[in-house]
């Protein structure tokens, strides 16, 4: 298999990731053939995958704009995958350009995709760390670099939590990175699960296993599960619901919007 120019050296191009696969169900072209036919392997499963990433992204945006209005001007992505159009550092900057986004992820794709869209950008950085391990992210110099922790901050964990397993206590990991900021520091936060799927649970099981081939468990976790992210925060209305019930830009008709954006949990979260 030929390596692209884009694809950084050692990595391993042979074997599927998560961030190029969601970066195919968004229509972007930084994935290989390797990413796409397991993207494809689970859409034959769960076919609605892509209005799914879109409705995350959709919310993801809404969120940015809800803290930038709450007068937050920093913004801690973790687990960005790769930039595609309409990312964090876009959506904020536009509507506060002095607005400061750091991006966090482990694979090496993502983090070399966002070094180069940021290339010129001095209030956005890319670091390379692991959710699983909060203090990595906390001490991090391109992210105390750039942020005040001592100043609130939104923190985004958007599609996620849902590939970290029980084993690896996503729960203290986020409790973690909570403590570490200020009063009046967001919580954004999107999740899978099998609540809101229009198909039954055994169907979207074969999704599910195809990620645990690949060796990326989806873990489907329930809506008082995903809820408990939000220990410490009081939760914004109006709560934790589907991605398009979070304040939709406009309201939208019954039976307009497609069922499979009802799939999995939104939220944000507001630290007292």
């Amino acid at each position: 298999m030929e390596r692209p120019a884009w694809a950084p050296q050692g990595i391993d191009i042979s074997v599927p990731s998560v961030s190029r696969m969601y970066d195919f169900y968004l229509g972007g072209s930084h994935n290989f053939e390797v990413d796409r036919e397991a993207a494809r392997k689970a859409m034959e499963f769960l076919p609605g995958l892509p209005k799914i990433m879109q409705a995350n992204r959709a919310f993801m945006r809404r969120a940015v704009r809800h803290a930038v209005d709450a007068g937050i001007d920093q913004f801690l992505d973790i687990g960005s995958g790769i930039p595609t159009f309409g990312n964090v550092h876009e959506v904020a900057q536009a509507a506060d350009p002095g607005a400061k986004v750091a991006y966090v992820d482990h694979d090496p794709v993502a983090v070399a995709h966002s070094q180069a869209v940021l290339e010129g950008n001095d209030r956005a950085v890319t670091a390379a760390a692991d959710l699983r391990r909060p203090k990595d992210i906390l001490a991090h110099p391109e992210i105390t670099g750039l942020l005040d922790l001592n100043r609130p901050v939104a923190l985004l964990l958007v599609a996620v939590l849902h590939f970290v397993e029980d084993a690896d206590d996503p729960y203290a990991a986020v409790a973690e990175l909570r403590d570490a900021l200020a009063p009046g520091s967001l919580i954004v936060l999107t999740h899978a699960s099998y609540e809101g799927i229009p198909l039954p649970k055994e169907e979207a099981d074969g999704t599910v296993g195809v990620y645990r081939n690949i060796r990326n468990p989806l873990i489907m976790r329930s809506r008082e599960e995903i809820g408990r992210f939000f220990d410490g925060y009081e939760m914004v209305e109006p709560g934790l619901v589907s991605m398009p019930e979070w304040r939709p830009d406009t309201p939208q008709a019954p039976g307009q919007e497609d069922p499979y954006a009802f799939s999995g949990f939104a939220g944000v979260g507001r630290k007292a």
